[in-house]
């Protein structure tokens, strides 16, 4: 993107990526196309192989807890409840880079929409067939979601969306950086959590600073 943006590292399984999602939306809402944001997936825990232990999903429920208080949003864990659920973030990933075709934009309402139906209607978004539903809500041919969701490019192209985190420094999401400035450096935004006014303050100040 050319000129000054913003770039959200984020995961659609993670707890404190869907407690953002609403923080995201005021960004969206108060900046619009003069502030572009840039969707990158960090890869929370992608390829994962063994299903979740019951002291993990003990584990899980507590982060889920915290994340409910700071954000209000509803949580259901009846998916993680199923028997042998894996908590594999790559597909779910995968499918957010496929939409991101699309445009940034629908990238970003399709990434809500991805955690809200893992966090907060119980879908199993590490099922193909369960993404595919949710990109045809956004208007996506779904036969066509499911073939390019599968094919060797739109793994390597998540994959190359993991390195540029890692070589971003990006060590937890959410992570929201800004830039470039007039010295085309970019800066960091939040790490973690952070309520709206806060994102939004950082926001009005970095931009008052482009503008000076």
């Amino acid at each position: 993107m050319d000129g000054p943006h913003l770039i959200y590292f984020s995961d659609p399984m993670c707890s404190w990526c869907y407690g953002f999602s609403p923080v995201i939306e005021q960004v969206r809402a108060a900046y619009g196309n003069a502030l572009p944001i840039r969707v990158i997936m960090g890869g929370l825990r992608p390829g994962t192989e063994e299903p979740m232990t019951d002291k993990a999903k003990v584990d899980i429920a507590g982060h889920w807890h915290h994340v409910h208080e700071a954000s209000g949003l509803p949580f259901d864990p009846a998916v993680i409840n199923q028997p042998g659920f894996v908590y594999d973030t790559d597909p779910a990933a995968r499918a957010v880079v496929v939409v991101r075709r699309e445009g940034q934009d629908v990238a970003l309402r399709y990434l809500a929409a991805v955690q809200r139906g893992f966090y907060a209607e119980g879908r199993d978004v590490t099922r193909p067939e369960v993404l595919a539903d949710l990109a045809a809500d956004f208007g996506l041919d779904r036969e066509r979601f499911l073939a390019d969701w599968s094919t060797e490019e739109a793994k390597q192209e998540t994959w190359r969306d993991y390195a540029t985190s890692h070589r971003a420094g990006v060590t937890g999401f959410p992570t929201l950086v800004g830039g470039p400035n007039a010295q085309g450096v970019y800066g960091v935004v939040t790490r973690g959590y952070a309520p709206p006014e806060q994102v939004l303050a950082v926001l009005r100040e970095w931009i008052a600073g482009i503008a000076a």
